[in-house]
């Protein structure tokens, strides 16, 4: 199929819902915006999870155990950095180093993220655009609850995701520099020239409430409304991968379905939702948002590809 596609993008879910996007549009046609809310500094490195979750994902070198980083990986700069007592919270395997010291180094000689990534994903032999959503210093930061020994503190969202194991209970999230993040380059222009925008099955909250506060995006999105599908992350009141249905929650939302509708309803006209909730769709439709029933878990390519198809044609 030929026809432009533009995906709002976080890590796991996006990367496999674009999988499926591969397999029945042609990667020239195929744009996934990307949140870099995520985004760290570490042992002097640029990290990037979600774009690097992304690319090794499409490239087929994801680490199966892990789901994260490369497939085949080693540990021994980070077994040194513990001998030496640093930072070893966040692990880095010798093959994924390599990625983020090319994109260091790139930066310290004035290179653009956005053209770091298209370099790496060319390096992958990878034909989609990726393109972070802004240029701009973004940085997701979450307060902790009461009950946690750190109340009130508010920490980065790699220390809440991975330091603690997303554990713990959050009472606020905050997007740092979003009041002045610009659009990143072609951002805005892939999401007005699109036949379709697809908001990924990503974490609503931390995954893409950060690309719709980049300045500019949220508004475009909306401009596009009739044109937008929305895959919902929330199958039966639960969460595939990660803290959406507990964020949804602790910050005021229902963890359903319907919590994902009544978010979405004023930037998507469609919403897919898997065929365990075929239940709550008169609930869904009452909010302004058309429900499309399919099967959503993508446990093989080959679902992946069928609800990729779905999406195309809500």
């Amino acid at each position: 199929m030929n026809a432009k596609i533009t995906v709002i993008s976080g890590g796991v879910g996006a990367a496999r819902m674009l999988s499926g996007l591969m397999a029945v549009v042609e990667q020239a046609e195929l744009t996934a915006i990307v949140n870099v809310g995520d985004d760290l500094e570490l042992h002097g490195l640029r990290i990037c999870p979600d774009l690097d979750t992304i690319t090794y994902t499409l490239a087929g070198e994801i680490n199966p155990e892990t789901g994260w980083g490369l497939r085949g990986e080693s540990w021994q700069a980070m077994e040194s950095v513990k001998r030496y007592g640093g930072i070893s919270w966040f692990g880095l395997g010798d093959r994924d180093l390599g990625t983020h010291l090319y994109r260091t180094q790139r930066s310290s000689e004035g290179a653009t993220l956005s053209e770091i990534t298209a370099e790496i994903t060319a390096a992958w032999g990878l034909g989609l655009r990726l393109l972070p959503v802004t240029e701009d210093r973004l940085r997701t930061m979450v307060t902790l609850a009461d009950g946690s020994e750190e109340a009130g503190e508010e920490i980065s969202f790699q220390e809440y995701f991975v330091k603690h194991r997303h554990s713990v209970a959050v009472s606020s999230v905050r997007f740092e520099g979003a009041p002045s993040a610009i659009a990143g380059p072609g951002v805005l222009e892939a999401i007005e020239t699109a036949e379709r925008v697809v908001i990924a099955p990503s974490n609503p909250i931390v995954s893409i409430d950060p690309v719709l506060a980049v300045g500019g995006v949220r508004e475009a999105i909306e401009a596009r409304r009739e044109d937008v599908v929305a895959v919902s992350p929330i199958v039966a009141g639960s969460a595939l991968k990660g803290p959406a249905d507990r964020l949804l929650k602790e910050l005021g939302h229902e963890p359903s379905v319907v919590g994902v509708a009544k978010i979405y309803a004023p930037l998507a006209s469609v919403l897919v939702i898997d065929e365990a909730d075929q239940d709550r769709v008169d609930e869904i439709e009452a909010e302004g948002i058309r429900a499309v029933v399919t099967e959503t878990i993508m446990s093989t390519p080959e679902i992946a590809a069928a609800l990729a198809r779905t999406v195309l044609d809500a």
